[in-house]
């Protein structure tokens, strides 16, 4: 009895222990993590000057292209007003136009003269001359009508140069300047973008390779914030830091709404 006494407490303590290895292997892969904005840009202006205005504030909600400040920008409207005019004008060309049409008339009845023996031959060679002429002048005219539609756009260009957009949509985190002030190397406006979030983590270099790109994980924010929200692997460092033993893991946390805040720590669980 005594060997089937001992029997029975081996097979009991592995049916344990193999109970208790499979629990903890259906456990998830759990981390502590920090929730920070897509990306950060530090807006400036291409050219220097004064700045003449400033449209948004901190913590105001933007969209990429939105106009955010300007530059005093009075000389270059002029300029492109200008150039403007001059590429509208078409007087020159309407005029060479009509010239071409009367020599060429000229130099054709000069050939039926020519033929019939009616003028010298240095008549109708000075039509012909006229009527190339004419033509060259034509095509200057439209030559320099075609540089000042450059122009125009050259000086729609500097104007454009003169206002600061978004490159981001996102939201204002910090304004630097104020209107009349000179601009030339410096930022005006702190802007992040928090659609989508960067969850970032770091893990011990046992879980090297028990974490993939592409794969899922669900978020769960600290409060007040709370709730869960699913998260896509979008980075897992390829080096890994010596010193520490860890390695870097980026998720990628859809945020349509903005209703998470950039900053925040959270829970990840690794599906």
């Amino acid at each position: 009895m005594q060997w089937l006494k001992q029997l029975l407490f081996i097979i009991l303590s592995a049916f344990i222990c193999l109970f208790t290895l499979s629990a903890a292997a259906a456990e998830p892969l759990a981390v502590d993590g920090l929730m920070e904005p897509y990306e950060v840009v530090e807006v400036g202006s291409s050219v220097p000057g004064i700045l003449e205005s400033i449209e948004v504030g901190r913590g105001d909600t933007i969209k990429e292209g939105q106009v955010l400040a300007s530059l005093k920008s009075g000389v270059e409207k002029a300029t492109l007003a200008l150039a403007r005019e001059r590429a509208r004008l078409d007087a020159d060309i309407r005029h060479k136009q009509e010239r071409l049409a009367f020599l060429t008339r000229k130099q054709q009845r000069f050939e039926q003269l020519y033929e019939s023996k009616a003028v010298p031959f240095e008549k109708m060679d000075e039509a012909r001359t006229e009527k190339s002429l004419a033509e060259l002048e034509l095509q200057q005219a439209i030559e320099n009508q075609r540089i000042a539609e450059l122009e125009m756009n050259r000086a729609a260009e500097a104007l454009e140069q003169r206002t600061i957009r978004s490159p981001i949509s996102g939201v204002v985190v910090e304004r630097y300047m104020a209107p009349g002030e000179y601009i030339e190397d410096k930022p005006v406006l702190k802007i992040a973008q928090i659609h989508p979030l960067n969850v970032e983590l770091i893990l011990s270099v046992e879980q090297l390779g028990s974490v993939k790109e592409g794969g899922t994980a669900r978020v769960y924010p600290q409060e007040p914030v709370g709730g869960n929200y699913r998260a896509k692997i979008s980075v897992v460092d390829r080096v890994v830091d010596a010193a520490s033993g860890t390695f870097g893991v980026r998720l990628e946390l859809p945020n349509p709404d903005y209703r998470i805040s950039a900053g925040i720590k959270c829970r990840v669980e690794f599906e």
